[in-house]
């Protein structure tokens, strides 16, 4: 079951939620949330189940060990049965067939294949009860007592199958104490309707354009169409992925809990330095505080410290060379802004670094779209005129027009102009504190008719499509 499905929308939450709003206290409010949440994963992952139970268990009872013992060999000896069960948990599903194909191409080594389909969502729960434990171990939190509490923390279906990634810290007062409001649940409402809105109205119509240009002939293909695919590409992951994690912060919200973001107006950024702040908040958050720090930081063995962090980044995205070859060249370029190019940004025009970090993102995502190396090949010589073909063709420019308006549309979405008018609005009324319940009545007004026209136009656009998950579930 996916967000953007009318299962969802018109079944799942409204029932979730009757559900939730009429339990008579916060601990019953969570056994309903648990259950639920079980179920959305079962939906489509029935057998999967067993694994996120398995998971769980373990990371609760290790995390209770740790805080029994905490500072003693026991502690440390049930830290690493943790960290070892969920790497290890996560290598078996994810990485044993591209570990098999890889030896069979070694001379005289014939293993027999991987057939296991990836369990959804696995990469980001086995993060989340991984960091768990090293917090508890850390002193950072207090091990969770309840097994049920523990499970919702893990099992929440808004954050379950495609992040962000969650981390206990954050949500541990609450899980036991937290709030339902009126303004809250109008906050999640406004969020899930814009993240509907992303996905449908704009990811899916920017991907099914790009799998036209970037799956057909590349021997066809011009440096315009070339350019044009990967760009339409670059929108359909932005948008598909902020706008699932919109829908997730948003459904918190309706639930009482607060998440953190996991986008900050990315394709506005200056640097890639400054995108990897901006994108995927969670995920490199992660890397940053267990991996990077821990081996040293910018303070020892920087450069290799990153190279590491970036070969992990990419190999954790999917079981593939292409995956490895995007973290690390995000790692290059990453250690080229260090030694040389983040001091000269200071003393440019902001449009120049802007533009240069666009240019380096959006050429980055040839390497996380294709999947073999040989067809990657082919396109690199496509975008850059080295394949023979005019820079432009009747074609492209045909399709060029044709999207335009999406162009548009999905280049104004990526800025952060919400954030602009409502500072506009809460100056004026500082201005002029008079008219200041006016204005709120008026923006009240204005979110409910345009939650009401961007969810219908959403749902339309739904009725008449088909079945298309987020991109982040086959990671």
């Amino acid at each position: 079951m996916v967000f953007s499905s009318l299962i969802f929308i018109f079944g799942f939450l409204p029932f979730t939620l009757l559900l939730y709003y009429f339990s008579p206290n916060i601990k019953v409010k969570n056994y309903v949330l648990t259950f639920l949440s079980i179920l959305f994963y079962a939906w489509g992952e029935p057998v999967w189940v067993i694994l996120l139970l398995i998971s769980s268990i373990v990371d609760f009872v290790n995390g209770k060990i740790i805080a029994r013992h905490l500072g003693q060999w026991k502690a440390r000896v049930a830290l690493i049965a943790s960290i070892f069960f969920n790497l290890g948990f996560l290598i078996t599903f994810k990485y044993t067939g591209f570990f098999i194909d890889n030896l069979n191409l070694i001379p005289g080594v014939h293993l027999p294949g991987w057939e296991i389909a990836l369990p959804i969502g696995i990469s980001f729960y086995t993060f989340q009860t991984l960091s768990y434990t090293i917090d508890v171990y850390r002193g950072k939190v207090e091990a969770q007592q309840s097994f049920m509490d523990f499970l919702l923390f893990v099992s929440l279906f808004p954050q379950l199958v495609a992040g962000p990634i969650l981390r206990y810290v954050d949500v541990a007062e609450q899980i036991k104490f937290r709030k339902t409001t009126l303004q809250g649940f109008s906050t999640g409402v406004t969020r899930f309707v814009i993240g509907l809105a992303k996905k449908v109205l704009i990811a899916n119509y920017a991907g099914n354009i790009a799998r036209l240009l970037l799956d057909g002939n590349l021997a066809d293909l011009s440096v315009l169409e070339a350019w044009l695919g990967i760009i339409l590409f670059s929108f359909q992951i932005y948008f598909d992925f902020s706008g699932y994690s919109d829908m997730a912060i948003g459904l918190g919200h309706m639930f009482g809990f607060n998440y953190k973001e996991n986008f900050n107006y990315p394709y506005t950024s200056t640097s890639i330095t400054d995108f990897w702040r901006r994108w995927h908040i969670s995920l490199s958050s992660f890397f940053r505080d267990y991996v990077y720090i821990p081996l040293g930081g910018n303070k020892k063995r920087m450069f290799l410290n990153i190279l590491i962090v970036w070969l992990l980044t990419g190999f954790w995205h999917g079981a593939s060379w292409n995956f490895i070859l995007w973290g690390l060249y995000f790692a290059v370029l990453l250690i080229i802004e260090k030694v040389f190019l983040l001091e000269l940004f200071k003393r440019l025009p902001k449009f120049v670094p802007h533009i240069y970090a666009l240019f380096f993102i959006v050429v980055g995502w040839v390497f996380f779209y294709f999947t073999d190396l040989n067809t990657m090949g082919t396109f690199f010589k496509c975008l850059f005129g080295l394949n023979g073909l005019p820079l432009v063709t009747e074609k492209g420019l045909t399709l060029l027009t044709n999207n335009s308006l999406l162009l548009v549309l999905a280049s104004l979405a990526s800025l952060p102009i919400s954030k602009y008018i409502k500072i506009y609005f809460d100056n004026n009324m500082l201005v002029n504190p008079l008219t200041s319940t006016r204005r709120q009545a008026f923006s009240g007004i204005a979110v409910i008719v345009f939650n009401s026209i961007v969810f219908l136009i959403s749902t339309i656009a739904l009725v008449g499509s088909s079945y298309n998950p987020f991109i982040y579930f086959r990671y």
